[in-house]
């Protein structure tokens, strides 16, 4: 008897299973919250008649979508985690009707990769100590930024060093963007082209662990549009670290030439949120910050 042979069968390949990307993981997080947010609102807290025979805790979609203006197919794709495009003035509808507190919001717009257009107006981070340290380093100015360089916190000193913060929005004390485009800054920075230069090389350091986030992009973005000297500097992708120790001088109009050593001290984990201090680096320094510090009393 013969015996016939046959060659392996192949065996259909299987397709290997869509590893999710970190935009489908950050829509599924959005859809989830959301439900749990709508879960907990009942329909007497939004104003509504809860209705017989009510199985949904909470809110139901529609009810949402009614509160908020907006499709129910859309906001029922939104608790879906589909791919669709969400407005900021959207998300901010979506909050109200929610009930969102503080915090709840931000991380809202931040699952949605979206910039909030009523951002938190208090100080985060600063506490009433980091305050006072800030007051009993007078005369030396003293702030304290993030790692965004966003200014969150400063003493009187500091506030006339390069320019009256006070008489700024909140959303313009950024030292990136204050060194870029704001005048009176720019006009203080005794070395210019070489503190803009690592500034923007710090500044891009830091971005690589920021990246997608919707602040730093949306500073990004505003310092491109503003500055042909920020998009020159920019483009050449030099990078350097933020230093704790480094000199700087400054051109001041009421009490003249300053030269300080600056030193940061992170208030948390490194790098971040950081008290950064300005001492006088000789003895005329120090004079003049007396005169400086009188000047910012009104003195």
């Amino acid at each position: 008897m013969t015996t016939m042979l046959h060659e392996p069968r192949t065996l259909p390949r299987v397709p290997a299973a869509h590893a999710p990307t970190a935009d489908d993981v950050r829509r599924g997080e959005l859809a989830a919250f959301l439900r749990s947010r709508r879960e907990r609102v009942s329909p007497e807290q939004a104003g509504l008649p809860r209705g017989p025979r009510r199985r949904t805790p909470g809110l139901r979609r529609e009810e949402v979508a009614h509160l908020a203006a907006v499709g129910v197919t859309w906001y029922t794709w939104l608790e879906q985690a589909r791919d669709i495009k969400v407005s900021p003035q959207v998300l901010d509808a979506v909050a109200r009707a929610l009930q969102l507190d503080r915090n709840e919001r931000s991380h809202l717009f931040a699952l949605a990769n979206a910039v909030d257009p009523m951002p938190e107006t208090d100080c985060p981070g600063v506490s009433a100590d980091l305050r006072m340290m800030l007051d009993q380093l007078e005369p030396f100015p003293a702030c304290i930024q993030n790692s965004r360089h966003d200014i969150l916190a400063y003493n009187r000193t500091y506030s006339a060093l390069l320019c009256d913060l006070d008489k700024l929005p909140r959303e313009e004390r950024n030292c990136m963007w204050l060194a870029f485009t704001n005048a009176e800054v720019r006009a203080t920075l005794a070395d210019l082209d070489e503190t803009i230069s690592g500034m923007a090389a710090k500044f891009r350091g830091a971005m690589a662990e920021h990246l997608g986030e919707p602040a730093w992009e949306g500073l990004l973005a505003g310092l491109l549009a503003a500055s042909p000297e920020f998009r020159m500097i920019w483009a050449r992708h030099e990078v350097a670290p933020v230093t704790a120790h480094r000199v700087r001088s400054l051109r001041h109009a009421h009490v003249g030439h300053l030269r300080f050593n600056l030193t940061s001290l992170w208030t948390g984990p490194h790098p971040g949120g950081r008290l950064l201090t300005y001492t006088p680096a000789d003895e005329e320094t120090r004079e003049r910050l007396e005169r400086l510090s009188a000047f910012a009393r009104g003195a």
